[in-house]
This record gives C-alpha cells, structure tokens and sequence, in this order.
C-alpha cells in the first residue's frame, strides 16, 4: 500500500497546513551554485521535508504537540542560472514576499549563500525601527571570505556579505583563514571554537549574553559533528552534539526574539537516512520552541495523528 501522506514538512493534513491560516511558514530553497567540495545541497530541502514525514508529532520534552499552531510549506523557491548574486536578489524579493506579520519562516537550503537574502531583509526591516539584527551562526565554517573561487556571493563568503549590518555570534567554527580571523576582530565578531564545546556549558551563556533582543539563526548541518551529520560538503572533525544543541536553542528562543530561521547545507547521501531525519526533526525543535514562546496560541483540542513505526 502506497503511503498517502502529503509532500508537505511533517507530512500533514490540509488543516494543519493552510498557508492562510498557519503560523509557520517551511521555505524550500535548492540552491546550489558555488559549492567547492561535496555537492548535492540541493536536494537538501526535500531530504528534511521527505525525513519529516517520520518524526512524531508529539514532543514530550514540551509536553504537547507544536504543529497545531499550523506549519504551511511553500512550493520550492526557483532562482535564476544567472549567477549567484543575481539569484540572491531573486531570493530576497522572494523571501520578502513571504514575510506575513505573526508568521514564522522556517528556510530549507541548499548552499549557505542562501542565508544572505533574508538576513539582509530582517536586518533591513529592523534598521527601520531603530533597532539592529542580531545573527547566531551554527556553521564549522567561518564564511566570512572576501571571496571565493571568483565571487564575493560563495557559501564561503555568506557571513563577509552581512557582518557590516549585523552582530554576529557564531558558534562551533573550526576551519577558517587568517584574513576570517581579521574580519572577526576588526567587526568584534563573537566566535565560540569547537573546542569549547567540548567540556562545560559556559559557551550557552556566552553567545546568548552576546546577542541583542532580535535574533536571526542560521544552521549549517556542518556545525555538527560529522559522526551525526557525514551528509555535507564540507564536513570538519567535531563539532556539535545534540542535546547541548537542544539547549543552546531552547534558551535563544525563550531569551530572544527570534525573527525566523533556516537550516542550510545538507547534502543527502543516497541510502543513509540517518542524517536527513537529524536535520527534520532539528527543524521541528526549533518550531516547538518557537510555539512555546507565542502568547495566547490557541490549540486545538483534537487528537494528533500516529506515526507508524
């Protein structure tokens, strides 16, 4: 028998997911352009959303059910062969489009270029108001290059191309070059090293005291260790586990205010599937604590859906 679920993040009934009614917007994003090692971020965003179709509705960590405040997924976001800083242009009309007031973007990527469009959006829309974006980099790359094999719009260079508009705080990088060292000084950069990770939790009330009141979180799968995540094109030893993760993220989202999100860099490996559900069921993590911290939410009272074992 053929499953019926629908191809939508967590696989859920229309109800749940009408975009006319859904307090969570899933953005798909297979943008795959400057990638300089592994490839396959493109199919990134149907892995998670394929993944996602598995992960049970009900997280007992909250004690309740997160997707009943209603999570729409979006059609995939077609970008332009162009050239990359024409894609991002596209990406950004696009992502703007998006925004609703009360609504919550979740980005699904493909490359960490992608990630440019709607921090610079956020950071804009803000400025506005007399208030500056924040921004939580999870990533074991710096990105913060000038360039990279010839452009400026690289997933190497996806940090360099916002770091001017925002604060940023990035958390488990473990691979940079000497001039990203200089641009985290000369832009007091707060980066906290892999290595810190590994021991203690003072790095959780180091990055949240270093972020402002509106945050933006950005996650590069790469940020973990790659005995959890090998699907990536640039996977560095160590990293980020995932309970240490969980609570990272858990005090960002009741401490903060954070203005959306993405999850970028997945590149799936045909056959291991372990990965792929790792990044959906994060996606989910970060949807829950966003519910738990919306006021006056109404929930239904009827029961969820089962997922089959």
């Amino acid at each position: 028998m053929s499953d019926a679920r629908p191809r939508n993040f967590l696989g859920l009934d229309p109800a749940d997911s009408d975009p006319r009614r859904a307090a969570v917007l899933v953005l798909p994003v297979p943008y795959e352009a400057t990638v300089s090692y592994g490839g396959g971020t493109r199919r990134g965003p149907q892995a998670i959303i394929d993944a996602s179709a598995t992960v049970e509705l009900y997280d007992h960590d909250a004690g309740d059910e997160p997707y009943r405040i209603g999570i729409a997924t979006a059609e995939p976001v077609p970008l332009t062969v162009a050239g990359p800083e024409a894609a991002l242009k596209e990406l950004r009309r696009a992502y703007a489009a998006a925004l609703r007031p009360g609504r919550f973007v979740v980005m699904l990527g493909g490359e960490h270029s992608v990630s440019t469009a709607p921090i610079l959006e956020h950071a804009a829309r803000l400025k506005k108001q007399g208030r500056r974006l924040s921004v939580l980099q999870l990533d074991a790359h710096g990105d913060l290059r000038a360039t990279w094999e010839g452009s400026p719009w690289s997933h190497a260079c996806a940090m360099r191309r916002v770091v001017e508009q925002v604060d940023l705080v990035q958390v488990g990088v473990r691979a940079i070059a000497v001039e990203e060292r200089a641009v985290m000084r000369r832009h007091g950069v707060t980066t906290i090293f892999a290595e810190e990770l590994d021991g203690g939790e003072e790095w959780i009330d180091r990055a949240i005291a270093a972020l402002g009141r509106d945050v933006y979180l950005t996650i590069d799968i790469d940020y973990f260790d790659p005995s959890l995540v090998p699907s990536t094109g640039t996977p560095e030893p160590g990293g980020g586990t995932w309970y240490p993760t969980l609570r990272l993220l858990e005090r960002l989202f009741r401490m903060r205010r954070v203005v959306a999100a993405d999850v970028v860099e997945l590149a799936p490996i045909p056959g291991l599937l372990a990965p792929d559900f790792l990044a959906a069921k994060l996606v989910y993590k970060l949807i829950g604590f966003h519910a738990r911290g919306r006021r006056g939410a109404k929930r239904p009272t009827r029961r969820g859906a089962a997922r089959r074992g």
